[in-house]
Order: C-alpha cells, then structure tokens, then sequence
C-alpha cells in the first residue's frame, strides 16, 4: 500500500506535520512519497491513500500561487479516490479547513475522517498527532 503526500509550507509547520504524517503511514508498513507542492510533477496514480497540506493564509484560504492552482488542476482526478486534508494555522478558527471540506466534498473524493487535521502553530506533542492521524487514517 502506498500514500502521497502533498503540502505548501511557508514557516515550515506544515512540512513538518507532511513529514509526521509520512512517518505514521511508515509506522503501519506503507509507503510514503512525500512532496512540496512545487517539486510534485506526477499523478495520483498508484497511490492508495492521498495526503493534501497548505497552512491557513491571508484571510483563511489555500495558499494562491503554488497550492491552489495545483489543487484547482487536480480536483477532476481526486474523484472517487480517499484524501486527508491537514495543515496548520496561526490565527482565526480554522474556517479555511472547513471550506477546503466542503469543497473537497465537490469533487467526489472521499475525505479521509470525515474532517481535516489542523493545528494551531507549532504546538507541542504534534509531532505524535500527526503520527496517530496517519495510522488512523490508513487502518
């Protein structure tokens, strides 16, 4: 079994979290390709589960220059596949997260928990939350 993960990261949360996540879908013997937005040039095919990462920006919204033109790009091929959403955020109440749901919902995908993985920041034990939502979200 196999899992991507994607992710935009501007302070370096966000890779982080990419990174814990790739280590608890490791944990439970998959296959983890972890990608920034800008170096991920393939498909989804393959792939098992997929992994998408952007921090809340500006006014709670997807990163604009890099993420949410790749995932604008993607969303025809997200159809029918499973898609955990995660990322982090400084400020607000996760709005961003809860709109990226339901728009995520649009595209036929299948959202993995039935919610995002948000964290405010760089708090401390995320490292291992973002390890449990990963063995989680693959069992």
């Amino acid at each position: 079994m196999k899992a991507l993960i994607v992710y935009w990261s501007g302070t370096g949360n966000t890779k982080g979290m990419a990174e814990a996540i790739a280590d608890g879908v490791k944990a439970e013997g998959w296959e983890a390709d972890v990608f920034s937005v800008s170096a991920f040039g393939g498909g989804f095919d393959g792939y098992d589960k997929i992994f998408l990462g952007c921090p809340a920006m500006g006014g709670e919204e997807l990163e604009e220059s890099e993420f949410l033109p790749f995932y604008e790009k993607s969303k025809a091929a997200l159809s029918g596949r499973q898609v955990g959403l995660f990322g982090s955020y400084g400020w607000g109440d996760g709005e961003w997260m809860r709109n990226w749901e339901k728009d995520l919902a649009g595209t036929g995908a299948s959202l993995i928990g039935g919610k995002g993985f948000i964290c405010q920041e760089s708090q401390d034990g995320i490292y291992a939350a973002c390890v449990d939502y990963a063995k989680k979200s693959i069992s």
